[in-house]
């Protein structure tokens, strides 16, 4: 990716969500200003790290004594993200995980309104911490009446290339899969895969090789 004349490696834009983190909750508790010898400290990275990455998607510099105002700096990097970009998400599988999902409250953050799920039972059909639950009939009519952009998939591994194929003749161009199953969809479609076993036997994994 490219912000102004830099290039900015993968490495330092992965990096850019946990600050954007660690400056909301600096703003959280009324701070105004931090060094990037203090993000540093607290996030346990180099403070010559901090300033580059900093450096590279913010053109205002902090203020000596003072640092960066953390108000200002939000802004370049929820610019630099896209997070100023809202974009709207629905859910599709209104289970245990997809009732999870649509009750979190943390996607506000980076500019994401998960703002309804769908689901094929009607036993499901209803609301969750105020966001409506609907019928799987009525996904296409939603979809683009709200301009929904991402469809987080979490049904059953049976049920999930149908539900894929009926995210992708609604109109929405990208799918959160959180099924145990690859879909097909056709190109131009982007789709991304999260496996939470899988996830979770790679972080046994590197907790048995520490000990």
């Amino acid at each position: 990716m490219k912000h102004g004349e830099a290039a900015v490696s993968k490495a330092t834009e992965s990096r850019m969500p946990a600050y954007l983190r660690y400056l909301k909750g600096e703003a959280g508790k009324g701070v105004e200003y931090v060094s990037s010898a203090a993000i540093a400290k607290d996030m346990g990275l180099s403070a010559v790290g901090v300033r580059k990455d900093l450096a590279l998607v913010s053109s205002r510099p902090g203020k000596p004594r003072f640092g960066f105002e953390i108000k200002l700096l939000i802004e370049d990097i929820e610019k630099f993200l896209g997070y100023h970009r809202w974009a709207n998400a629905v859910i599709v599988g209104a289970g245990g995980l997809g009732r999870a999902i649509l009750a979190y409250e943390g996607f506000e953050n980076y500019g994401i309104h998960v703002i309804a799920a769908f689901d094929a039972s009607p036993a499901k059909v209803g609301a969750v911490g105020g966001k409506p639950v609907y019928p799987m009939e009525q996904l296409k009519e939603i979809a683009r009446r709200f301009s929904v952009r991402v469809a987080i998939l979490t049904v059953p591994r049976s049920a999930a290339q149908e539900a894929c194929d009926e995210i992708v003749a609604a109109g929405i161009g990208a799918i959160l899969n959180f099924a145990p199953v690859h879909l097909h969809v056709p190109e131009g479609i982007a789709v991304r895969y999260e496996d939470l076993a899988v996830s979770l036997a790679a972080l046994c994994g590197e907790g048995a090789e520490d000990q």
